[in-house]
């Protein structure tokens, strides 16, 4: 049998250990990326890493990239000679 390439709300709440609320609520708020499928929602399963946090997104990882080219940019020389310590 094949795995489903999505879950659902109860199913989250579960790995998570939150409530089916709470998640359904995090869902309302857009803060986990679901599809509404009838009266239901389901979360594909390739998102669960990045809610558990085991895994970057693309932009998550673009906007530290950026971060770390700022820090080095701005603070190069002082990090050069904290290194050299």
């Amino acid at each position: 049998m094949k795995k489903s390439e999505y879950i659902s709300i109860p199913q989250l709440a579960k790995i998570l250990g939150l409530s089916r609320v709470a998640v359904y609520k995090k869902v309302k708020k857009g803060q986990i990326k679901a599809i509404r499928v009838g009266r239901n929602y389901a979360i594909a399963r390739k998102y669960v890493a990045n809610i558990l946090g085991k895994a970057l997104a693309e932009e998550d990882k673009r906007q530290i990239d950026s971060a770390v080219k700022k820090t080095v940019k701005e603070y190069g020389e002082v990090l050069k000679l904290l290194g050299s310590e």
